[in-house]
């Protein structure tokens, strides 16, 4: 079920899909096109070439373009998103952002594709005659029953995977969550007695499916909006007939007395209280209409303490997500090269993420979503970030597709194929992912202290309402007018601290007088500087308990904002603060230190940036390996600014840390395996992921280039080693931008 629990405002959500380049999908050359040379290669002459070998073999259009991990996102858009038909351009949007999951969940390149037709025949015509171009194609967001007619005739007349993830991709999770339901609660597929509520796409693939698992047809019962669908009734499609029940209940509210299992895909509320308590002891109830469920978990759990309750919300346990499903299923299926997506593989899938879910929860995503350690009655599903969902899932789906015999390319190394998968993803962005999640979990009080800046408004009201915590603003009188012009309707909400009214003033007067009265400053001075100056105010409500992490920068540089926040907060004893710039790219990340702070750090403070930046790569999932940079590689040429480099490694030697560590070194021999392959006693076991840089200029520098020319996205820096969670911000930064940094300050990543 899609996730419907956010709140943007308009103006947030569509600024989100203008700026900048529009839209959220662009198409890069994955082969240099540099030179005249590379693009006769890549077009003509040099093309012909596997433009011959393709026709002499077909299979080897697989070797020689990107058929094989490309997939079409399909719609007419006739039922978008709940909002109905709005046609096939107002779904582009949906397409696109369901072409984004792919990629960032499972590497598989998608395109949105809209077609401007409701006409059945011609839309099947026209996904058919795209075969030669896909690998996969997944339908999305089309009423029934066409979805149903649609997706029967692709898959009969098409040679490569069709799902309708709408359907299937809603059936897999909750069938997942249905067996460890079912196992938590001692029953059998085979003998619990069902009753699906909702009778389009999505509960007919659920009804199937858990009858393909093993559930007994004459112990489901389907309701639509006229009740029981029973056998004789008038008016009722093939698609729903082929379900109808031998039974004389004819309301879901009979349908449900002494029932197991609740699967609804209907409507807010319409499951009460009432029905619940007539169900069987332990009820399962899937109340997975979106945005508000049949029936709240609360009350579910009021009326019955011993239930298990499943929603499509994530702000509510066992949350039922398609992105736990749909980007693995089709990882699995591309790469044996699947003629289909059978009733097999979608079991496999469902019971690989049942398995997943009753194994123990890796730390950081416990962390994240304040889940139990252990599988139980609130955790039957796994949290849609889980990174080892890249792993389970395909494997599973792949095995079953050679099972099955739909495979045309079979996997002889299973446990290679599940290291390549782990290799295909950053964990990265897992973590960046859990911790919003952890964010809204234990959402903190952030002090945003440029608050009259629009940039900064808005990072606040994203904030604030992605229920990441509450945003603490720093201004004047105006701002309420502000965040009216930025469409806010009740900017009295707002927490405002303005230092000319304040009554805090006097307390941060007194506390910042005693801290600088012997460094040259009058009282008169601390006064003017808490009520003129906003990060010193900002500061001052971070060390007097007002919030829980600050974000400033925006409107002046970097070391100036330094210089005021130290003035209020210190380093941590025996630390020297540094900056950390993170490279994200889609299957590596590079943490680069120290960015914004030493102009020129000892040989202590270079070992302690390795051992506090590897510290902070463990936490986003990586195992650090350092690299010390220079010019020099170990002494080729001979330098007279290398003597701090070469003793940070001793230093480091000394201090017997346990991650690996080289230098000095260029970053060529540290970032390329082949120029590191001649330096056979490098300690070094592959490429380098923390780069500790020899001095400010050379690593300020090269933030700022790689920021401005490179292609991989840059998040920071960010501040460490400071008493109070603080981040300084680039002054260019976007709206976005500051609420990762807000995120992460709050959340204990940046530290």
């Amino acid at each position: 079920m899609s996730d419907e629990t956010l709140q943007f405002s308009e103006r947030e959500a569509l600024l989100f899909h203008s700026e900048g380049r529009p839209g959220k999908i662009e198409i890069i050359a994955s082969k240099p096109m540099a030179t005249q040379r590379d693009l006769a290669l890549a077009y003509s002459p040099g093309v012909a070439v596997p433009v011959q070998a393709i026709y002499d073999d077909p299979a080897t259009v697989y070797d020689y373009t990107a058929k094989g991990n490309l997939v079409a996102v399909i719609s007419n858009g006739t039922a978008i998103l709940g909002m109905g038909n709005l046609g096939p351009l107002a779904s582009k949007p949906v397409m696109e952002g369901k072409a984004v999951l792919f990629k960032r969940f499972a590497d598989v390149d998608a395109i949105d594709i809209e077609l401007k037709t409701e006409d059945v025949n011609r839309f099947i015509d026209a996904v058919e005659l795209m075969e030669p171009t896909f690998g996969g194609i997944n339908l999305e967001d089309i009423k029934a029953p066409e979805c149903f007619i649609i997706e029967q005739a692709l898959r009969e007349r098409m040679n490569i995977p069709v799902f309708h993830d709408d359907q299937h991709g809603t059936a897999i999770i909750t069938a997942a969550g249905l067996i460890n339901a079912c196992l938590l609660t001692g029953r059998k597929l085979s003998e619990v007695k069902i009753v699906v509520n909702g009778a389009g796409a999505a509960a007919i693939a659920c009804t199937e499916l858990v009858k393909a698992m093993g559930v007994r047809g004459d112990n489901v019962i389907l309701c639509d909006r006229k009740g029981v669908i029973y056998q004789g009734r008038e008016g009722v499609d093939q698609w729903k007939s082929a379900h109808a029940a031998i039974t004389e209940t004819r309301t879901l509210t009979e349908a449900l007395v002494g029932a197991d299992v609740f699967l609804g895909l209907s409507a807010a509320g319409s499951l009460t209280p009432e029905m619940v308590k007539d169900m069987a002891p332990a009820p399962i109830i899937f109340a997975m209409a979106n945005p508000e469920p049949e029936i709240r978990p609360e009350l579910a759990m009021a009326a019955r303490p011993d239930a298990i309750v499943a929603t499509g919300r994530s702000d509510y346990p066992n949350q039922v997500n398609n992105v736990l499903g749909f980007p693995f299923i089709f990882r699995g299926a591309l790469d044996v090269r699947a003629t289909g997506i059978n009733d097999a593989m979608k079991i496999a899938a469902a019971n690989a993420i049942a398995e997943l879910a009753r194994e123990r929860v890796p730390e950081e995503v416990a962390a994240a979503y304040g889940v139990r350690h252990s599988f139980g009655p609130t955790y039957i599903i796994p949290a849609p970030f889980d990174p080892r969902l890249m792993e389970v899932v395909p494997v599973a789906v792949a095995k079953a597709a050679m099972a099955s015999g739909v495979a045309t390319k079979p996997i002889l190394d299973i446990e290679a194929y599940r290291h390549s998968l782990r290799a295909r993803l950053n964990p990265t962005t897992s973590v960046l992912s859990m911790a919003y999640e952890g964010a809204r979990a234990h959402p903190k009080r952030v002090i945003f202290a440029e608050g009259e800046e629009e940039v900064v408004l808005r990072a606040a009201i994203a904030f604030k309402e992605g229920g990441y915590g509450t945003p603490v603003l720093v201004g004047r009188d105006d701002v309420p007018d502000r965040l009216r012009a930025l469409g806010v309707t009740d900017p009295e909400s707002f927490e405002l601290h303005n230092s000319r009214v304040s009554p805090l003033v006097p307390k941060m007067v007194d506390f910042l007088y005693e801290r600088l009265q012997r460094r040259g400053y009058l009282r008169r001075d601390c006064e003017r500087m808490v009520n003129q100056d906003r990060n010193i105010f900002g500061a001052l409500l971070l060390q007097l308990g007002e919030g829980d992490a600050m974000i400033t920068g925006i409107t002046r540089t970097y070391s100036e904002t330094m210089r005021q926040i130290r003035r209020v907060i210190d380093p941590v004893t025996g630390k020297t603060p540094f900056g950390i710039h993170l490279l994200v790219g889609q299957s590596h990340t590079v943490f680069i230190a120290d960015t914004t702070v030493n102009e020129r750090p000892t040989a202590e403070q270079l070992a302690d940036f390795a051992e506090q930046t590897a510290a902070v790569a463990r936490r986003m999932g990586h195992e650090p390996r350092v690299a010390f940079l220079s010019y020099s590689n170990f002494g080729n040429p001979k330098g007279e600014w290398l003597d701090n480099i070469r003793d940070a490694v001793t230093v480091l030697d000394g201090r017997k840390v346990g991650f690996e560590y080289e230098g000095e070194m260029a970053p060529d021999v540290a970032l390329n395996p082949k120029q590191l392959a001649n330096y056979p006693f490098a300690r070094l076991s592959g490429p380098a992921n923390v780069l500790i840089m020899p001095g400010l200029q050379s690593a300020h520098i090269s933030a700022k280039l790689l920021r401005e020319l490179g292609g991989d996205s840059v998040i920071g820096p960010m501040l460490i080693g400071m008493e109070k969670p603080v981040q300084v911000a680039p002054m260019t930064s976007t709206a976005s931008e500051l609420v990762t940094l807000a995120v992460l300050a709050a959340g204990g990543i940046a530290r």
